[in-house]
């Protein structure tokens, strides 16, 4: 194997795995990065497609405006890559703002058009709920879905949130997990293989790197 081809091969436990985090300009990257690499596996960084179609999984972080992460995926070619890749039917993983890029618009960005993978509503959590704006810390999920990436995590698990604006799915059937601040928040969502958290996995103590386990064991399938 060229040396290259070596350094993209990921090593996690029971197996060599490729795993990209797509960096895009959003943010983000190293919280994911370093959490990767507390469960043993390794990952490379990149925004170029001839890398990210070589991976059995990928990962999308970030934070930041909806309008301006989308011109961004498309400067960088990052839309491209992401659109083939989960085309190919392979693992891939979006966390928070990464969640709400995969569906076709946000109130937060009028004129910009999202991935339009998902359907559904991206709103701002209303101001007459009396609550903070953004939604910042922790708060308990209504997990839906026992399975896939909430394998084996039991209860109402509290995970770590930072958003302002929240997903209303259109198929509910689609909705892994809820949460609640003020109003019904859609806080995860799985699709065939795309799956997609509004909370932050990597910052969510041991709950979130389970999460984080789940989804590499889903890749090394």
């Amino acid at each position: 194997l060229g040396d290259v081809y070596k350094r993209q091969i990921l090593y996690c436990e029971g197996g060599f795995l490729m795993i990209a985090v797509i960096d895009y300009g959003a943010g983000n990257i190293q919280s994911v990065v370093k959490a990767l690499k507390f469960i043993g596996c390794d990952c490379i960084v990149t925004n170029k497609k001839e890398e990210l179609l070589k991976a059995d999984g990928a990962i999308m972080p970030g934070v930041g405006s909806f309008g301006d992460s989308m011109d961004s995926m498309i400067k960088t070619g990052a839309k491209d890559a992401v659109l083939e890749f989960i085309e190919r039917e392979r693992p891939f993983l979006g966390i928070c703002l990464g969640l709400q890029l995969l569906f076709p618009e946000s109130e937060e960005s009028p004129n910009a058009k999202g991935l339009g993978l998902l359907d559904g509503t991206i709103t701002k959590i209303p101001a007459d709920t009396g609550l903070k704006i953004p939604h910042m810390g922790w708060n308990s999920l209504k997990i839906l879905k026992h399975d896939g990436i909430f394998k084996g995590i039991e209860g109402e698990p509290y995970v770590y949130f930072v958003h302002s604006y929240f997903l209303t799915a259109q198929d509910q059937s689609i909705v892994s997990a809820q949460t609640e601040y003020g109003v019904k928040i859609d806080a995860s969502v799985r699709k065939d293989n795309i799956f997609a958290t509004q909370f932050h996995p990597e910052k969510s103590g041991k709950v979130g790197l389970q999460i984080l386990q789940n989804f590499i064991d889903i890749t090394k399938r």
